[in-house]
C-alpha cells in the first residue's frame, strides 16, 4: 500500500504545482478586461463603414429626411440573420445620428411588425411601405457571408422611393472569437 501511496502523491502534488506555478506554460483562462473590451477593432471598423458610406453625401440635401437601417442579413438567405446582422445594424444606427442623421427606431413603433430574435428587417417587397408608414427618403441595408477567415459585409444606401442605390461600401471582419460568436444561432425570419 505504501508503495502505490507515494507515488500516486508525487503525481499529484506535481500536476498541483504545474498549474499554480506562474509561467510554468500551464494555461490559465482570465476574465476579459474593461480595457481589452475598448481596445477592440469590431466597434471601430463598423463606425469606419459607416463614415466611409455616408462620405461626399451633401447634409443639406439630407437634412430632416428620415433614415432607416435595416438588419443586415446572410447574403445566402435574406430571410435569416444572426446576432452579427443586428449587432452591426445597431452600431450603424448609433453612427449615423452621430453624424447627425435623422435615423427612426423602428423598435419604438408598434405599427411595425419586429420579428422576435431577429430585428427589423427590410426585404425589398416592404421597403416602400415600411418607408412610407416613417416618412424615410433612405435607408440602409447590408448583408453578410462568412468565409474561412473572413466575414464579408457590403452596405448600401438606398432610396426608398425608387429602390435606387445611392452609395454602397463593402469590408471585411475577421473570424476571430467575437464574430464567430455573433455569426451562431441564424435565425429564420420568415
Amino acid at each position: 500500500m505504501k508503495h502505490i501511496a507515494l507515488p500516486l502523491l508525487l503525481v499529484a502534488a506535481g500536476v498541483l504545482s504545474a498549474c499554480s506555478t506562474p509561467g510554468s506554460g500551464s494555461y490559465v483562462k482570465t476574465e476579459p478586461t474593461y480595457e481589452e473590451a475598448k481596445a477592440s477593432k469590431f466597434v471601430s471598423t463598423n463606425r469606419e463603414a459607416i463614415q466611409s458610406l455616408v462620405a461626399g453625401l451633401d447634409m443639406k440635401d439630407l437634412a430632416g429626411t428620415p433614415l432607416l437601417v435595416a438588419t443586415v442579413v446572410n447574403v445566402n438567405d435574406l430571410r435569416k440573420t444572426a446576432p452579427l446582422g443586428r449587432t452591426l445594424s445597431e452600431q450603424y444606427a448609433s453612427q449615423l445620428v452621430a453624424q447627425g442623421f435623422l435615423v427612426k427606431e423602428l423598435k419604438l413603433r408598434g405599427d411595425i411588425f419586429v420579428r422576435e430574435e431577429t430585428g427589423e428587417l427590410m426585404l425589398s417587397r416592404e421597403l416602400k411601405d415600411i418607408a412610407k408608414v416613417h416618412s424615410a427618403g433612405m435607408v440602409v441595408v447590408g448583408t453578410y457571408s462568412a468565409a474561412a477567415s473572413a466575414t464579408f459585409v457590403s452596405l448600401k444606401l438606398v432610396k426608398t422611393d425608387s429602390g435606387q442605390i445611392i452609395k454602397g461600401f463593402d469590408y471585411a471582419l475577421p473570424n476571430n472569437a467575437d464574430v464567430n460568436k455573433l455569426l451562431q444561432q441564424p435565425v429564420r425570419t420568415l
